[in-house]
């Protein structure tokens, strides 16, 4: 099963911007759905964004228009631009692997995550 490391956050302040990565154990051409998911303080992880195979994409509607996701199969990686950042995006950052866009997550455990921290 592929692992996966994330990496990318940091402290900004509000409006600012971060870029995350998620670099993949292995290949990832197989794999249909990756997405991004978030933990903020004290609440559950939810799903941010997610893209399939053929480079389609979801979004929650807290991340439309500000943040982009995207692969990289030759380099195992799936990125996630976030722009116009807010105190409330403030969490730490997972990937993991989905069914499909709609579907269930189909991964295994939970990596390390990347801690975002957006002052105000």
């Amino acid at each position: 099963q592929v692992q996966f490391v994330e990496s990318g956050g940091g402290l900004v302040q509000a409006g600012g911007s971060l870029r995350l990565s998620c670099a993949a154990s292995g290949s990832i051409i197989s794999i249909n759905t990756i997405g991004w998911y978030r933990q903020p303080p004290g609440k559950q992880r939810e799903l941010v964004a997610a893209i399939n195979s053929g480079d389609n994409t979801r979004y929650a509607d807290s991340a439309k228009g500000r943040f982009t996701i995207s692969r990289d199969n030759a380099k195992n990686t799936v990125t996630l631009q976030m722009n116009s950042l807010k105190p409330e995006d403030t969490a730490v950052y997972y990937c993991n692997t989905r069914f499909s866009l709609w579907g269930a997550r189909s991964g295994g455990s939970w990596g390390q995550g990347t801690q975002v921290t957006v002052s105000s």
